[in-house]
């Protein structure tokens, strides 16, 4: 109950700290929202939900994650954005500015939730509940992304109560090994991504000229990128191939939860209905997971890691006037020694215009 208590009051103090934030970056960028068209004074709310159910017919390893977050409209981050990007070199000079606020839980378990007491060298129980904000750089050929996340692991994330709560909605076994799971444990987590958008592209005009109708597009946007922390430290490269409508209006696909390809909550459609088809390929040296490492500062059960770690994704996302729909379909490699095979798993997004 105390642990319960602890993390509403975390979540709701971190509201209490962005709230001013927020309205700080709309009073101060008003004129400047006045003065541009209106789809470019629009944020973006989204949501992602990233479940095992699309891939297995069991509860394992990954086996949840859920994430929202606000993106502001191009050009109204504030201030104090504008003095980081300015200040660290990976940001180039004259990029237009965004800013992101988001809140996630992620979830993992061992391959048989039915055992009180799983087998030693079983992917352990974990949870993951964190805030966090980031700062977004467009430019005409890149797009480079900082995001700060701070939370707690261990029965402070409320991973237990989550997907007791929802097996017990929905009639699935209860998962019976929680009391094994890693300790309390502050953590923190700095990723950095660079994309470099429609490297290769052909013009829809091009593509009509090739015998396809006209306004699609292909585009291809290799990235690279890598996180420090208590929680994850690794760094990765990989591409991602698309193929469909207005893609220059789109950041690169839709959002996902870390580790993962890159994605963006940010669209900005110009018909009435767009859509497009993607498919990407991630690579991952992994020097910190505390879900499988075990917990930093005490004994926790833990699993020996891979260190090389690969991504498969494939989806589609249409793209509406005020809205985006995607699925994306994640087969992820083994992820430490003892783990029998691949994993895969889907995950929806949902992201709107207002």
């Amino acid at each position: 109950m105390l642990l319960s208590r602890f993390s509403r009051v975390f979540f709701l103090v971190l509201c209490v700290i962005f709230q001013p934030i927020v309205a700080l970056a709309e009073s101060d960028t008003a004129s400047e929202q006045e003065e541009k068209p209106e789809r470019d004074a629009k944020g973006t709310l989204s949501f992602v939900a990233e479940n095992d159910l699309f891939g297995s017919s069991r509860d394992q390893h990954y086996t949840h994650g859920s994430k929202v977050s606000w993106l502001s409209p191009r050009n109204a981050a504030p201030e104090f954005a504008y003095d980081v990007a300015n200040f660290l070199p990976m940001f180039p000079d004259g990029g237009s500015l965004r800013i992101s606020y988001s809140a996630g839980q992620s979830i993992f378990t061992p391959d048989d939730i039915r055992i009180v007491e799983p087998p030693e060298d079983s992917r352990p129980y974990a949870g993951w509940l964190y805030a966090g904000i980031g700062i977004v750089s467009e430019s005409d050929d890149q797009i480079d992304s900082l995001d700060l996340n701070i939370g707690m692991v261990g029965p402070a994330s409320l991973a237990e109560q989550t997907q007791k709560t929802w097996h017990g909605f929905i009639g699935s076994p209860e998962p019976l090994g929680w009391d094994t799971q890693l300790e309390n444990e502050p953590g923190i987590l700095l990723t950095y991504e660079r994309k470099w958008r429609s490297l290769i592209q052909f013009d829809e005009e091009d593509i009509g000229v090739l015998g396809l109708w006209p306004g699609l597009g292909i585009d291809v946007t290799p990235h690279v990128g890598g996180a420090i922390g208590n929680v994850l430290t690794y760094g990765a490269a990989g591409a991602t191939l698309r193929f469909g409508e207005d893609l220059r209006n789109d950041l690169g696909g839709p959002q996902r939860i870390r580790p993962s390809l890159p994605g963006s909550a940010y669209f900005d459609p110009v018909d009435l209905l767009g859509w497009y088809l993607f498919a990407g390929a991630e690579g991952r040296i992994v020097a910190r997971n505390i879900f499988l490492d075990g917990n930093s500062f005490e004994g926790s059960r833990d699993v020996d890691k891979e260190i090389l770690v690969g991504d498969l994704q494939f989806g589609a996302a249409v793209i509406f006037p005020v809205a985006r729909i995607a699925y994306t379909h994640i087969i992820r490699s083994k992820e430490f020694d003892t783990q029998e095979n691949i994993d895969q798993f889907g995950a929806i997004s949902v992201s709107f215009r207002f």
